[in-house]
């Protein structure tokens, strides 16, 4: 990789402390959690130097990935409209602008549904104010603005330092907003009044419980307002009638410790209903329910039953009938209820691997439904679908240009066994006339796994670059994620989370074992709680990767569940356990977390990623991660986005060029870094 020898940088030991539950642990590298000081800003530049130096000779691949990607997009381009009220929205983007532009056209009349060919964002009901929130630095700290859209010009009203959440009730007169507490945890719901100061808004509702986040929204049908306070495993909501906005909110479901609940409004035979998706009792996999809307506590009529097979996630309520969704056999699902004795009419695609969902439907009286679907070779597509029919009308898919054909790839999925015996899906997808079935080929293995998150096939340009130079992509359905029920998800947290871990080791063994690839070329990729995923299995098998890429990565997790001063602790603490009052949670995070555990052996090339700005897993973890790598000789690189926060930088081409970066890395590591007359 080097044109010469360079020295990485070595942190300085600044020895510190930490005890807990009678465990000494010495911390070398605490220091560098001192954003302000410019020991710690110079330490991170050298070390962006340092990986520049190290990299340099991927930049002509770098180059090349990101006119590809740049090549294969049509840069000025437009969404498909969605109606609401008297207009169409849509977004376009402009060649060589960074940004999207928010636009409007007006509907032709009451009966116009077919669209024309073409941080918080919210209209006022008639259409005449616009809503939105900016943040500047990427530390999820919005300002919220209010425009009058037929001037272009903003009102004074200005609120600074809020959560992302923000909408108009609808008569428009005023603004619910959320706020967050010192950890930047949302904790508080306010309601400002157009016109009015900021000292005039007034606190309707504030959690104190710092494992729960709050969030504010309104139904479909504009009917109610909602207030929903959320832990990782507990939600509690409160509903107002939204003709009221000045009124009080009431509880839904008093909370219960374990339970989880959505709320939709639905008109049932001409009452109102709030329909309630729960786990409640045995429902493990959640299931469907409907309350009346003036009695939500009373009696509960049985809408869709607990299925184990299947896992209930949402349903969406419109005036004629439900949109529900859910999963079968690790795959997402969309399904239509009529109101009639059709019962559930599910949509059928034919390929192995996909991704759909309702998408874009904003207004209670529709005739359609919205949705998208994608897959491995698909690209995002976009449908309507007329309800009383089944018909489905092609709206927009994804434009990929320089002639891609989706018949050169193939798409497919290969189960591993875990150490348990449980088997683990894997996805693939390649090129069928560069990977030959029973010839190693280089591999991208990706993997999350926390928080009932699920990683579904979908389609992406820049993973274009990767395939065809011959790289097989892969994703490890592992336990703490979503794809396989709830159970795949209990299974794989709190002291169950090693199941994660050594279920992606299974993965990466099957892929070897299968001859689909080899130890050198074999790289890993992860990113948040998958860079914790990232840091754990480079300690438990190094052995199997030639590169491990960690993207704004979890690896001090210990250190952080034990600062409730931090965003990711109390509110984490239903994920990974509470280390901080219970010393067996505290022995079991040391014996995973990365940091703690790096050990005296060959690893492989280690690329970490991260933003100083990142609110969500502070850019000391892979600093500190690094520093400890380098002590026992790993070749280990940090790259530091100076001004971004845990999305990464802002713009499409900045992004970009950063997946260039990382994917040339992620190339020359498994042996593809071939000259321009190669590739």
């Amino acid at each position: 990789m080097t044109s010469g020898p360079i020295t990485p940088p070595l942190a300085t030991k600044k020895p510190q402390r930490r005890e807990h539950h009678n465990d000494v642990y010495i911390d070398d590298y605490e220091w560098l959690r001192d954003k302000a000081s410019p020991e710690v800003i110079a330490h991170l530049e050298t070390e962006n130097s340092y990986t520049e130096a190290r990299t340099a000779t991927q930049e002509p691949l770098r180059q090349q990935i990101f006119t590809e990607i740049k090549n294969r997009t049509q840069e000025t381009d437009l969404s498909v409209p969605v109606r609401r009220g008297a207009f169409w929205y849509y977004t376009r983007t402009v060649e060589g602008q960074e940004y999207g532009i928010h636009c409007r056209a007006p509907i032709s009349g009451p009966n116009d549904w077919a669209p024309p060919v073409l941080g918080s964002f919210d209209l006022s009901e008639d259409g005449t104010q616009l809503l939105y929130a900016v943040d500047v630095e990427g530390d999820e700290r919005y300002t919220i603005r209010v425009r009058t859209i037929a001037t272009g010009e903003n009102l004074p009203d200005t609120i600074e330092n809020t959560s992302a959440g923000a909408l108009f009730d609808p008569s428009g007169r005023f603004v619910f907003y959320t706020t967050v507490d010192d950890a930047w945890r949302p904790d508080t719901v306010w309601r400002h009044e157009i016109g009015a100061g900021r000292d005039a808004d007034e606190r309707i509702f504030h959690e104190p419980d710092e494992r729960f986040w709050v969030g504010v929204g309104i139904t479909r049908s504009r009917k109610f307002l909602m207030i929903e306070a959320g832990s990782s495993v507990t939600t509690e909501s409160w509903v107002l009638d939204a003709s009221n906005p000045t009124g009080d909110f009431t509880v839904v479901w008093p909370r219960q410790d374990n339970t989880e609940y959505d709320v939709e409004h639905a008109v049932i035979d001409g009452e109102d209903r709030l329909l309630i998706v729960h786990n409640g009792g045995m429902a493990v996999n959640f299931e469907l329910v409907s309350v009346a809307a003036e009695d939500p506590q009373g009696e509960k009529r049985m809408l869709l039953p607990h299925d184990p097979q299947i896992r209930l996630e949402s349903v969406d309520a419109f005036a004629d009938f439900l949109v529900v969704e859910y999963r079968r056999d690790g795959l997402t699902r969309l399904a239509i209820d009529r109101h009639d004795a059709s019962g559930l009419t599910e949509l059928d695609f034919d390929e192995p691997l996909f991704a759909v969902g309702s998408a874009g439907n904003p207004e209670w009286i529709q005739p359609t439904i919205r949705f998208g679907f994608t897959s491995f070779v698909t690209p995002s597509t976009v449908y309507d679908l007329v309800v009383a029919t089944g018909e489905r009308r092609l709206l927009k898919q994804q434009p990929v240009l320089g002639g891609y054909d989706p018949s050169l790839y193939e798409q497919r999925r290969e189960w591993a066994t875990a150490e348990d015996g449980t088997r683990v899906p894997i996805s693939l997808v390649y090129r069928r006339d560069l990977v030959t079935p029973g010839s190693a080929a280089p591999t991208l293995l990706y993997g999350y796994g926390s928080y009932e998150h699920s990683v579904d096939p979908g389609f992406g340009i820049a993973r274009l670059s990767l395939l065809d130079r011959g790289m097989i992509f892969a994703i490890a359905h592992v336990r703490g994620g979503g794809e396989l029920g709830r159970t795949w998800y209990e299974t794989g947290k709190t002291t169950t989370k090693r199941n994660t871990f050594t279920d992606f080791v299974s993965c990466a063994r099957h892929l070897i074992d299968v001859g689909l690839s080899t130890p050198d070329q074999l790289v890993a990729e992860g990113g948040s709680a998958g860079g914790l995923l990232m840091g754990a299995v480079a300690n438990l098998a190094p052995e199997l990767f030639a590169g491990i890429l960690a993207e704004v990565p979890f690896v001090d997790a210990l250190t952080s569940i034990l600062d409730p001063s931090l965003p990711l602790t109390v509110i984490e603490w239903d994920e990974w356990g509470d280390p901080l009052h219970n010393a067996e949670v505290y022995a079991y995070m040391k014996s995973y977390s990365p940091v703690e555990n790096v050990r005296a052996v060959a690893y492989p090339a280690i690329l970490a990623v991260t933003s100083l700005n990142d609110t969500r897993v502070l850019y000391v973890e892979p600093a500190k991660w690094v520093a400890k790598l380098r002590e026992v000789g790993a070749d280990a690189l940090l790259k530091t986005e100076m001004s971004a926060g845990h999305g990464g930088v802002s713009g499409r081409y900045s992004a970009w060029h950063e997946r260039a970066f990382n994917y040339a890395w992620v190339l020359d590591t498994a042996g593809l870094n071939l000259s321009e007359s190669d590739s």
